[in-house]
């Protein structure tokens, strides 16, 4: 057997049906859909679920289970390794890790920290989440773990990043804006 023998199984491959190409092809004119009707028509038919006007079975069951409009806390996760760039004593929060760019602004509402690696020095360390082998690790060097809130640390409370409210509040559609009538 040599390489330009080699051929695709009879019957495995087939032609594919193309339609509204003419009547001698078969499938021409109404292209497989029959005369006239909603299931002819571009788009045509019944809805998945639709069972002719009866109250359908996805509407008949109760529902079941919540899902919030949030979804789930999703965290900006720093290791321990990661903190040997600041210095001995220093404060790490959100903003500082910003500016170290271990993450990046706005990237997540919340920071997680986790003990992959060791902690050289003491810090101060401001975060939402911590895991325990992470805050046992930072205590053993002397430093300090505070815990932020939700509300401090989120997306748009960083310092430098931008408020929704920034030039927008007490102004009227057409005036100058505060920041603008100040310069």
């Amino acid at each position: 057997m040599k390489l330009e023998d080699l051929r695709p199984a009879p019957g495995s491959v087939k032609r594919r049906k193309r339609v509204g190409r003419g009547p001698s092809s078969g499938h021409g004119k109404t292209s497989t859909k029959g005369q006239k009707g909603q299931k002819s028509r571009s788009g045509g038919g019944a809805s998945p679920g639709f069972e002719g006007g009866q109250m359908p079975l996805y509407r008949r069951i109760p529902k079941r289970g919540f899902l919030p409009h949030g979804g789930k806390t999703e965290y900006a996760v720093v290791n321990l390794k990661a903190l040997s760039a600041f210095p001995s004593g220093a404060t790490v929060d959100p903003d500082a890790l910003v500016t170290a760019g271990l993450i990046k602004r706005g990237e997540r509402d919340r920071v997680k920290l986790l003990g992959d690696g060791d902690v050289p020095h003491a810090l101060t360390v401001r975060v939402q989440a911590i895991s325990e082998s992470a805050k046992a690790k930072i205590e053993a060097q002397g430093g300090r773990v505070e815990m932020l809130t939700d509300k401090e640390g989120k997306r748009g409370t960083l310092p430098g990043s931008p408020s929704p409210t920034d030039g927008k509040r007490g102004t009227l559609r057409g005036s100058p804006s505060p920041t603008a009538a100040a310069s």
